[in-house]
């Protein structure tokens, strides 16, 4: 115990002589701007190999004291506000994560302040795509980058491959279901089919099964309509305007049927949409709906 209590105390010495340089300058600033200078990972992993959990642990630690004491200041009209070094906390956070990509704080601060707060979708995706590598038991990593895909970086595609990574890993039938959604709507519909065939082979509990057959029954009349609509362009020279000019001109024999209660439309793309957006409508509340819940002992 003795010999690692000196251990411990040899890396703490060296690290912070490494960081002595800076130590001086940063004594003299308000406290939210005592961020520093992170040493490269590298360096680190070299110097300190057994003590890369610790060193992670620190260096988030003084990232989320840094942005608390923002935070605070911002909360006080009163103190001086200072801008934030996102940057700097950007850097920092990834170093951690360097040395312990096992540490989930640093995945949920950086989801919570690089997306929210800096906007740098692409950058905190990355960092999730980076933590899957080692967490891989995690769904929530592929969740939040799912989420980020769809959300804000528009790419359908890539959120439903990551909504499908958390659909396996948690077995959510959510994630599942927004996974088969995305894939259509990237224009994938018979990869979503396939996907979702998959699914319903492997579900046990009725509700689900059923659930899983009308979206697929409602995805196989969009493949239908697509067809058409890639038969039609390719011999016309042009999109069709609409599903009626299908209908019309005998691409489509029937018009096909949404399962959910919509009607099936072409958008401005040609891409084929629902009104239903593959979901079935709220009932409307009735009276009855409004009376209050009887209370327990009654």
């Amino acid at each position: 115990m003795k010999r690692y209590l000196v251990s411990a105390l040899c890396v703490l010495a060296a690290y912070l002589a490494i960081l002595g340089p800076f130590t001086r300058d940063m004594a003299q600033k308000p406290y939210a701007e005592r961020l520093g200078m992170i040493p490269h990972p590298t360096v680190l992993q070299l110097l300190f190999p057994d003590y890369q959990e610790l060193l992670g642990a620190n260096i988030l630690g003084r990232v989320i004291l840094y942005y608390g004491a923002l935070a605070d200041d911002v909360a006080n009209p009163g103190k001086v506000q200072l801008s934030a070094d996102y940057p700097a906390m950007s850097r920092a956070v990834h170093a951690a994560l360097r040395l312990d990509p096992y540490n989930m704080d640093g995945y949920y601060f950086g989801q919570s302040i690089l997306v929210w707060d800096v906007g740098q979708y692409k950058l905190a995706t990355e960092l999730l795509e980076y933590g899957m590598q080692y967490r891989t038991w995690d769904w929530q990593l592929p969740f939040f980058a799912a989420f980020n895909e769809a959300y804000f970086l528009k790419d359908r595609a890539a959120a439903a491959r990551l909504y499908m990574r958390a659909g396996e890993l948690s077995g959510a039938t959510l994630f599942k279901s927004l996974a088969g959604r995305y894939l259509q709507e990237a224009g994938e519909t018979q990869m979503a089919i396939d996907y979702l065939q998959t699914l319903d082979k492997d579900a046990r509990t009725p509700a689900v099964k059923q659930a899983l057959q009308v979206r697929i029954e409602t995805f196989k009349a969009v493949l239908t309509i697509e067809q058409a609509r890639d038969r039609y362009a390719e011999e016309q020279g042009r999109l069709p305007a609409d599903i009626e000019i299908l209908l019309s001109t005998g691409y489509l024999a029937t018009r096909p049927v949404d399962l959910y209660g919509g009607e099936f439309y072409l958008d401005e793309n040609g891409q084929v949409r629902t009104t239903s957006r593959f979901a079935f409508a709220a009932p409307r509340r009735s009276a009855v709906d409004d009376t209050p819940a009887p209370s327990p002992d009654k």
